[in-house]
């Protein structure tokens, strides 16, 4: 009898973990939380290049304010 199939949850966590190891690899500096939170926003329609340009702004100035 064949494996009962994933459930949403396990679905997702499967896809989080495959994109934390890109992240990773492309040294993002995302953390699993941070990560979650762009694809949820990416999902429910914000454009991932204004999400891009939004994170970098905001990196650049907490390192302006250190």
């Amino acid at each position: 009898m064949p494996p009962p199939p994933p459930s949403r949850q396990d679905a997702a966590r499967e896809v989080i973990d495959v994109l934390i190891e890109i992240s990773t690899l492309l040294n993002t500096q995302l953390d699993r939380r941070q990560l979650s939170l762009c694809v949820s926003l990416i999902e429910n329609g914000v454009n991932p290049d204004a999400l891009a340009t939004v994170i970098k702004e905001l990196r650049s100035r907490a390192i302006e304010g250190q």
